[in-house]
């Protein structure tokens, strides 16, 4: 069966439009690398490295590309779609399908997950102060403003995400066509400086550099693995656009131009060694520069973009499939599904991104904890990988283990290189990460004890029915649905509201919804439908965790489907637990339960969660002991 985005690339119009558009929103990270890549390789080598270094780290760079976004990401892992989603997340979902309990995979693909907020917090941050910092050629005297300016822009950026990016958005694929047929046109004119660097596409240059520069070379690949931020996108982003779209954006044009640009810069460093400043920029004519700055300030701006929303997206899926508590989203765009604004996940990455300014104030200081984070997030993908190949695809163990070991090692190899920055730096996007993971854990396990609750709580519908009998409850006219985690009997919450209100509606609904392993679920399988008793029915809905769940349509739906229940004229009955540790010590930890309540105080309401009239909502709160 064909995806969702499959069948939008059968025309060429189409396949263009996506196409362009996949250049704005997937490659702005990957697409901004050279700004410091270079740099940065040059500056771990040496201030005036000879032709074997430059042409070495050149060609390491043109075939870590290759393998890591071409062969790795645009050849396999885009292969292994869930029902036309990507990113890890979406992986780890569907290889949850194939087996219910896999601890390791879990924790796997979580912390890959968690390792990407680190990433969301330093690419903004070296980004914008990787381009301003060509204002430095321009005029030494602009050094001294390029960390406030900097700060400025990040401000700017984060305080418009709430008006969202559609018409932003618009304008991101032609402008950053721009900006590759610019990488494309400063390279080609550093090649004709130097055109004999190009000899080093061939990888025996950047082998032989590894093999004879012993600890140097080991250091070097530390700079080298900023090529490939962003190469994770293509993955990531794969359900905005489809796969054909994202291969035809990387092959025919993001590629070829960052290959020329990099060549370009190396034949800079061959036929005239910068001492100081940003390599990328002296490519450029002096009189064009001032454009260049301005070009690569929105770049960066653009990328920092993607990755925000990124983050945005992110957050949604963990929240949907229960690693995060569900918060206020709102949808700034009537027809994009992806144009979402999160107000606590975007003010946090805030506050992150302006401190690293502040802390490490040039690109080459941030260079130190960049690529740490990302390198984890590839290795672990790789992980998942090997498991798809057998899982999924069915391969024997030894195919999967040969092809995915490949992965593997070059992942290991970049990951271990940057590990050596851990203590300039590389410490932050891994706190960051460690933080994010906690909070999912706590949130997840926490979850679970407060529903093993509620179910031990729940009552035998034929109990509840003879009670309702025996006690003579008041039926009074009108429908009540009850949202609950339980998929059988009648939940607490039922039982909590008699005896508050000493009386129950005539018709009564009680609803579970369930978040499935798959992004979208089809209208014919959302829904089902038991009637349990005269008036009594028993619903439960399910959302693909890409969907926002909407009660008041299920209701409509299930009205049509021969629901007797009046869904214009309903009560919603809300539960709200709030967790509290056990009497006897024998549940989970205090400081356990403490953080996890606050993040309970903090979720957002279920009004707005599940789209429910505010004037039609009953809130039903107890404490619940685990």
């Amino acid at each position: 069966m064909p995806t969702r985005t499959a069948t939008l690339t059968r025309t060429r119009p189409a396949l263009a439009a996506l196409t362009l558009g996949a250049l704005g929103i997937v490659f702005g990270d990957i697409g901004t690398s050279p700004l410091y890549t270079l740099k940065t390789v040059i500056d771990l080598a040496g201030r005036h490295p000879g032709p074997e270094v430059a042409l070495g780290s050149l060609s390491l760079i043109v075939w870590t590309l290759i393998l890591v976004t071409t062969i790795k990401y645009a050849a396999f892992a885009m292969r292994v779609d869930n029902d036309g989603e990507g990113g890890i997340l979406a992986l780890l979902s569907l290889l949850g399908i194939k087996r219910a309990q896999r601890p390791m995979i879990v924790m796997v693909g979580l912390f890959g997950a968690a390792l990407i907020y680190g990433d969301g917090a330093i690419t903004p941050a070296i980004s914008v102060l990787s381009a301003l910092e060509g204002l430095e050629i321009v005029s030494p005297s602009f050094a001294r403003d390029t960390v406030p300016v900097a700060v400025a822009i990040l401000v700017i950026l984060f305080a418009v995400q709430s008006q969202g990016t559609a018409r932003i958005g618009r304008a991101f694929g032609p402008v950053m066509a721009l900006w590759f047929l610019a990488l494309a046109a400063l390279g080609i004119g550093g090649i004709v400086r130097d055109p004999a660097v190009l000899i080093a596409l061939d990888p025996l240059y950047g082998a032989r550099f590894l093999l004879s520069s012993g600890a140097a070379g080991f250091l070097v690949l530390g700079g080298v693995f900023l090529c490939v931020t962003g190469a994770e996108a293509l993955y990531a982003d794969m359900g905005h656009f489809g796969a054909r779209p994202i291969r035809l954006a990387w092959s025919a044009i993001v590629l070829p131009s960052l290959v020329l640009n990099y060549a370009g810069q190396t034949a800079l460093v061959l036929s005239a060694p910068p001492s100081e400043g940003n390599i990328f920029f002296r490519l450029c004519p002096t009189s064009l520069l001032v454009p260049l700055v301005v070009l690569s300030t929105i770049a960066t701006i653009i990328a920092s973009q993607a990755i925000i929303t990124g983050a945005f997206s992110m957050t949604r899926q963990a929240a949907r499939l229960g690693w995060l508590p569900r918060l206020g989203i709102k949808q700034t765009s009537a027809t994009g599904y992806g144009q979402i604004y999160i107000g606590t996940v975007n003010w946090l990455l805030a506050l992150a991104t302006i401190g690293l300014v502040l802390a490490f104030r040039t690109s080459a200081h941030l260079a130190s904890a960049y690529g740490i984070a990302v390198s984890a997030t590839m290795l672990m993908t790789s992980v998942l990988l090997f498991i798809a190949m057998r899982d999924i695809w069915g391969w024997g163990t030894l195919r999967a283990g040969a092809v995915s070991s490949v992965f593997v090692i070059v992942d290991a190899a970049f990951f271990a290189a940057n590990s050596v920055k851990i203590e300039e730096g590389g410490y932050v996007p891994i706190l960051l990460a460690l933080f994010v993971y906690a909070l999912m854990q706590i949130w997840h396990i926490g979850t679970r004890a407060v529903a093993a609750a509620a179910k031990a709580s729940s009552v035998p519908l034929e109990t509840f029915l003879s009670d309702l009998a025996r006690n003579r409850v008041p039926r009074v006219p009108g429908t009540a649905v009850f949202l609950t985690r339980t998929e059988a009997d009648v939940p607490p919450i039922v039982t909590w509201y008699i005896a508050h209100a000493h009386a129950l509606q005539e018709r009564v609904m009680v609803i579970s919804l369930a978040t499935a392993l798959v992004p979208f679920i089809a209208a014919r399988e959302r829904l089902a439908i038991a009637e349990r008793a005269p008036g009594f029915w028993r619903l439960t809905a399910r959302f693909g965790f890409m969907e926002r769940p909407d009660l008041p349509a299920v209701l409509a739906a299930a009205h049509d489907a021969g629901c007797t229940a009046d869904p214009a004229g309903v009560t919603y009955f809300v539960g709200r637990e709030r967790a509290v540790p056990r009497a006897n010590g024998n549940g989970l930890p205090r400081w356990f339960v403490a953080i996890y309540a606050f993040l309970q105080r903090n979720a957002a309401h279920a009004t707005d969660i599940f789209r429910l009239p505010p004037d039609q909502v009953v809130e039903l709160g107890r404490e619940v002991s685990v």
